[in-house]
């Protein structure tokens, strides 16, 4: 991976279970280490971020070295996005509706518009880029299904808005704010065309798999995605590579078996950096563990 002066958002994708975490950690120290203040941030609904940095507390963030720091984000920071954008304006149209509280409501939504936490994670994560308070951010995603939801929340938004002008013109202003529900509609519309736009032009893509059929035929999925919105892959990442077979035919079998989807992989995506990355006898874990990783990353 090439290094540059500039600001940048690196965001790490593909199934669970591949090591994006692990790569994101790795990558993040090594920033961290070159004296770039660096924050690894994980957006999954289950992150394993203070995990593999061996951080047994239980805290949404946490500095693990100069320069490095690691957060963590859950339902409590999605509902303080929400209240900080519309999400009361929102509330005021639907309550005069149905009798229902704000956190009910904030479940609602998020049911009906499955997108909407990715929304707000993407929205997060541009804002943290714009206020310049890191040099990079190294963003660990969610498992595919969430990233692709994530990639597919503008387009989403928009089919459940089509019927809104029929629908919300005949609903009364704001109770408190007295904007139309069309402007709060549109406004929602807007962060949504800002948050892909960030996508498309503030965030560097690695996908991250492993030399196994499931893993490699998910990638075809994530690349389409990535071609219908106009985003752009920067690496591949293949994860657990045996490179040492030290006379075990179990392994020397795993070997060959890797070998041939590791060389379609070369074939498929030759327009891409790829990195492999070695599998190790042990499970990786902590600073030393993670600069293990670094070295292969960045050799």
């Amino acid at each position: 991976m090439p290094d540059t002066n500039n600001d940048y958002v690196i965001m790490f994708a593909g199934k669970g279970g591949v090591g994006k975490t692990t790569c994101a950690g790795a990558t993040a120290l090594h920033y961290a280490s070159l004296g770039d203040t660096t924050l690894a941030i994980s957006t999954d609904p289950t992150p394993s971020l203070l995990h593999i940095f061996n951080i047994e507390d239980k805290q949404k963030t946490a500095k693990v070295l100069d320069g490095l720091h690691l957060a963590e984000l859950g339902i409590g920071e999605v509902k303080q996005m929400w209240d900080r954008k519309f999400g009361k304006e929102l509330y005021e149209v639907f309550s005069s509706l149905v009798s229902v509280d704000y956190d009910e409501f904030v479940d609602f939504i998020a049911s009906i518009l499955p997108g909407i936490r990715d929304e707000f994670m993407v929205d997060y994560i541009k804002e943290l880029s714009q206020e310049r308070k890191y040099k990079r951010i190294v963003w660990d995603t969610a498992p595919l299904g969430q990233t692709l939801g994530l990639l597919q929340t503008p387009a989403m938004l928009r089919e459940h808005l089509k019927p809104a002008p029929r629908i919300y013109s005949k609903l009364k202003l704001g109770k408190e704010t007295r904007r139309p529900v069309l402007d709060i509609i549109k406004g929602w519309e807007s962060l949504s065309g800002e948050d892909m736009d960030f996508l498309r032009h503030g965030v560097r893509f690695t996908i991250v798999t492993i030399p196994e059929a499931l893993a490699i035929e998910q990638l075809d999925s994530i690349f389409d995605e990535f071609d219908k919105h106009g985003l752009e892959a920067e690496q591949l990442v293949i994860n657990n590579v045996i490179k040492e077979v030290t006379g075990s035919s179990f392994l020397q079998s795993k070997a060959e078996q890797q070998k041939g989807y590791i060389e379609l992989l070369y074939r498929r995506y030759q327009g891409l950096r790829i990195v492999e990355l070695p599998l190790f006898p042990y499970e990786i874990k902590g600073i030393d563990g993670l600069k293990d990783i670094e070295r292969s990353l960045f050799k």
